[in-house]
């Protein structure tokens, strides 16, 4: 049967792929980083605080006083292309796009503020993706990021008529292609440092320790991320001690730890002179790691009496991330390729 001349015409039969990160604000300026933090912070995943409890903290107190602070802070990492972890997350779909071809179509996506995951959604949609996979880019699971960010999938689900065959990407904290590949990108930069580091601090965004308890399998995620790339630079690098800590604190409740900036202070007042700093939670550059790590990180640990600091970068859209990440992804299309 002929299609009718009146129907419209509908593209079929392509993969897609749809990488997702947490969010950033849309500019480094008070009003764009309150827009953010209101959406962000609301999300029930984020914060587990009773909603009718917390939401006068947040409208009240929290957004008329730190979107000032966190938009001068974002200035200060800015670039000519927008903010870092925007920027990066682009590059990195428009890398996995020319090493996929034509087997697939990929696009970004970020949990909150832009680009929304519902209008790329419907972008893949639209382009005659019939199977899609959704691929949160967090290697460690945690219900704040990859739970919410499965949140906002199942929303767009509920609320379209057409919808295509769906995958998901797990965790790949332990991994050994992920790890092979932290390793190796993270020795090439330590390789290429003016000084040779005595410590290694693996820093983590924390998260409240009730999460632990509640069975969020964060903390032993990022622990045996920790461990096993502690092992692999025991092998290459056996001078080198490796730290594992958590960044990041928000509020009065007691998170995780060790702290970073408490470590840091520890490790220069303990005799540690030459340290560097890398955040393998996080896949691509951004706020926390390059302001938060690489600028306060460094005042600290100078200022507590180390000599020579280095903030390493993530993995990024070098080579040894984007093959993992391809990697990852062919992984999780097998079937479907």
């Amino acid at each position: 049967m002929e299609r009718p001349a009146d129907h419209p015409q509908i593209a079929t039969g392509k993969l897609g792929v749809l990488l997702v990160n947490l969010g950033t604000p849309d500019a480094p300026d008070a009003p764009s980083v309150k827009r953010y933090l209101g959406e962000f912070l609301s999300d029930r995943r984020v914060v587990e605080i009773p909603w009718l409890l917390w939401q006068p903290i947040l409208r009240g107190i929290i957004l008329n006083t730190r979107p000032k602070k966190s938009a001068h802070a974002y200035s200060q990492v800015w670039t000519p292309d927008g903010s870092p972890l925007a920027a990066i997350t682009a590059a990195q779909a428009v890398a996995l796009q020319a090493r996929l071809g034509d087997a697939a179509v990929v696009r970004h996506a970020m949990r909150y503020q832009s680009p929304a995951i519902a209008i790329e959604l419907d972008a893949l949609l639209a382009a005659g993706c019939e199977r899609i996979l959704f691929a949160p880019l967090y290697p460690q699971y945690s219900a704040a990021t990859t739970a919410s960010a499965l949140d906002g999938l199942a929303a767009w689900i509920a609320s379209r008529r057409r919808l295509p065959a769906l995958r998901t990407l797990p965790p790949y904290h332990d991994d050994p292609v992920a790890i092979a590949a932290l390793h190796r990108d993270l020795a090439r930069q330590i390789a290429a440092l003016d000084f040779e580091p005595e410590a290694l601090l693996l820093s983590f965004h924390g998260m409240p320790e009730r999460t632990l308890h509640l069975g969020d399998p964060y903390h032993c995620h990022c622990r045996k991320t920790a461990r096993l790339v502690g092992e692999a630079f025991a092998a290459s690098h056996p001078s080198l001690r490796v730290i594992t800590s958590f960044q990041s604190r928000f509020g009065r409740a007691k998170w995780l730890e060790p702290a970073t900036d408490a470590v840091l202070v520890e490790q220069a007042r303990a005799g540690t002179r030459k340290l560097a700093i890398a955040a393998p939670g996080f896949s691509a550059d951004c706020l926390e790691t390059l302001e938060e790590l690489a600028i306060r990180g460094k005042e600290e640990f100078l200022g507590a009496g180390g000599t020579h600091f280095a903030a390493l970068a993530c993995l990024n859209t070098g080579d040894e991330g984007m093959d993992m990440l391809e990697h990852l992804v062919r992984r999780e299309l097998a079937g479907w390729l």
